[in-house]
Formats: C-alpha cells, structure tokens, sequence
C-alpha cells in the first residue's frame, strides 16, 4: 500500500497583496541664510562718534579755561544755565588785546523764538559777562541795527551795559572790577528802543544817512467793537471793578470812561520821561569822560525828542551821537579809548553740542509748529504792551 501526500488546491485561494512601494524622499530645499541688518550699527556708530566729538569739544574748553585761570588767576563764568557761548574771530590782527563785536538786529524783545529758550536779552548779557571775564578783552562795539521794541526787554540791555561800563570796589574778599568801555556803531536804524540802548555807551558813532532818534512812547491795539456790532456778535463781560477790563477792544468807544484816557496817558508818560532822563544821565556822562572829544546835548535837545526820527547828521548837531563815520571808526575809537594800538576782533557765538542735539527728540508739540513765509516782515507786537518802537510806514 502506498501513501500519498495530499494534494492542497491552491487555485481557490486569494494571492497576498503586493508590498506598497515606498514614496521617494523629500528633498528639501536649502533655506539661504538671513541678511543681517547694519543700520542699527550704522546709526550706534554716528552717535558714537557725535559723542566723540563732544566729549573733545568740553576737553578742550576745560583745559583753554584752566589755562587761563593759571595765567590770569580769574575763572570764567560758569553758566550753568543760558547761552552756551564759543568764540569767533573777526578779524585777527595779531594782538593780544580784543575787542568783542555784539550785535543788536531787530526788534528789541525778551521772547525766545527758537526751541532752545534763549532770547535776545539772554544772550547779550551772557555776551557781556564773557567779555567782562576775558582780561584780553579791552573794550566792547555794540552794533546797533534796531528800530526799537519791548520796553522792558530795552531796559534791562540798558541796566546790562551801565552795569558793564561800571567801576566795582572790593567786597567781600572779591577783588575790584574795572568796567569797559562800550562803543556804539550804529547802521542804517537805531531809533527808539534801538537809542535807548545806546544811549549809555561811552561813544556813539553814526553814518550820515543813520535814522536815530524817534524818542517816545507807543502802546498799540485794535478796537473791533464796530465789527461785531456788524456780525451780531455782543461781548458779555463780567469785572470786579470799573477798570478791570480796562484797554478791552471789544468795547464801544463811548463806553470807556475819561479816567482810563487819563491812567494810560499817565502811564506812557511816565515811561516817556524815563527814556528822557536815560537820554540826558548816558550823554552826560559821556560828555564828561570824553571832554572836548565828544558831543553834549543841544540846550533845546528835548524839542527833538518828540518821536520823530533824526539823520545821523542832524543827530550830531544835537548831541545825540558824537561822531559820523562807519564801523572802522568805531574800531578805531575803540582802540583809541582803551588806550591800545591794536586788538583782534571777537563776537561770540551760541555753542551747541550733543545734548543739544539729542533734545530735539524730546521737543514739545509748540516746537514743531510750521511757519509760513508770507515775505513780510510784522513786528509782532503784543497788545496791552509798551513799546520803544518806531513803527516805519507799512507796518
């Protein structure tokens, strides 16, 4: 007997499935690498190097004003606050001595009208006080080329120049100071404000064709009540007093009593017989200093002194100046009364720095106000207020 294996039928049975074919690998692409970005590089580098340059700026003023305390054992005033002043030569004539230039251009005001707070009687003043600590410095020329304006703001240039001119005892273990003289070289106005500045120096110098004079008073507004009256509009106003709203231009002219006339006449009056007396203490006194050299007001100088303006010619007669000519004589002058043969010119001139600079990121939203040029130049006067001005036609 055999055996036989059994025989399996396959044909009924399922083949297995296929194995799935593997996907091809992702290839994925080269990602470049980042640009690095340099302007913050670029930027910390040019601060850096402003930084530098400032920091070498106040090195080498230090070390100047060191060198000059230890030569002349007298510091330079620290001005903490105010202009910050750098010297400039005008004119080198190889001297030792100087002779420092400040300029009066302009209305006369005490309103600052750039962002960095100082106004004009600020910098005149720090400009006196630099040139009161330089022993180089022998004598002042005051140019003069104003038509006048606030009558504080010309009042206090006033104090600032006698004061400067002024002989100071010793006090207090402080030694005496010896003033300088100021010389004044007036350009084509210097009337009202612009005299009463002038008025104090030891010598006035001015070109023939110079208009001076215009001694006076001015207080200025407008009056709008008609126009009001016009549009409908009627002004409620509500006061302690019969004066308090005193010089208001939104009242009809019947309205404001006789009295109120009266008190601002009064008040203009008073301030008119103070530029008077300024006229005759400034001129008196440099008569005297300058003798026969120089020029005593006229008897009848106050028949002149009713605002009109004056030629430099017709302001020698009267004694209102001493002498016609230009800046080189007043250099000249200068040099003659200081008893000195020759000096180097100076003016100085607002230091500005890093601070400076940085501050304007912080400037406040009145700093960056846009300004119209209309190709005017208006006085800008401030009603209620009292002017040495000599208003010229147009204005």
């Amino acid at each position: 007997m055999r055996y036989l294996a059994p025989v399996m039928d396959t044909t009924s049975q399922p083949e297995p499935p296929a194995p799935p074919t593997p996907a091809p690998p992702v290839i994925a692409a080269p990602v470049p690498p980042a640009r690095k970005s340099r302007g913050w590089m670029v930027a910390a580098l040019i601060l850096v190097v402003l930084l530098g340059f400032s920091l070498l700026g106040n090195l080498t003023q230090f070390i100047a004003h060191s060198f000059n305390w230890t030569r002349s054992l007298k510091t330079t005033t620290a001005r903490q606050v105010g202009p910050k002043l750098d010297e400039a030569v005008l004119e080198d004539n190889n001297s030792h001595n100087k002779i420092a230039v400040i300029t009066v251009e302009g209305i006369i005001t005490d309103h600052a009208d750039d962002s960095d707070g100082n106004n004009m009687v600020d910098l005149i003043k720090a400009q006196l006080d630099r040139a009161d600590d330089d022993d180089h410095v022998k004598a002042v020329i005051l140019k003069v080329d104003s038509p006048g304006g606030e009558v504080m703001a010309s009042d206090e240039i006033y104090k600032a120049i006698l004061d400067f001119q002024s002989d100071e005892p010793a006090d207090n273990g402080l030694p005496a100071r010896k003033g300088k003289p100021v010389i004044c070289s007036m350009g084509s106005l210097a009337a009202s404000g612009g005299y009463y500045i002038s008025a104090p120096c030891r010598w006035i110098v001015a070109n023939e064709l110079t208009l001076t004079g215009s001694i006076g008073v001015i207080m200025h507004g407008y009056n709008y009540r008609g126009l009001e009256d016009k549009v409908g509009v009627v002004p409620m106003t509500y006061k302690s007093g019969k004066f308090k709203d005193m010089l208001s231009p939104d009242r009809s002219t019947n309205e404001i009593p006789a009295e109120e006339h009266a008190m601002v006449q009064g008040l203009i009056d008073e301030t008119y017989e103070k530029f008077k007396g300024i006229v005759n203490d400034g001129r008196a006194s440099a008569h005297e200093l300058n003798k026969k050299e120089g020029h005593a007001l006229a008897d009848d100088w106050q028949d002149y002194a009713d605002g009109r303006v004056l030629s430099g010619t017709q302001a020698l007669k009267l004694g209102f100046v001493d002498e016609l000519g230009d800046f080189d004589d007043a250099v000249d002058r200068a040099e003659k009364i200081a008893g000195i043969k020759s000096a180097n010119l100076v003016e100085y001139e607002e230091h500005y720095d890093i601070s400076d600079f940085l501050s304007l990121f912080g400037q406040s939203s009145r700093a960056k106000d846009i300004k119209l040029d209309l190709g005017l130049d208006i006085p800008k006067l401030r009603s209620g207020c009292c002017y040495f001005l000599w208003q010229t036609p147009g204005n």
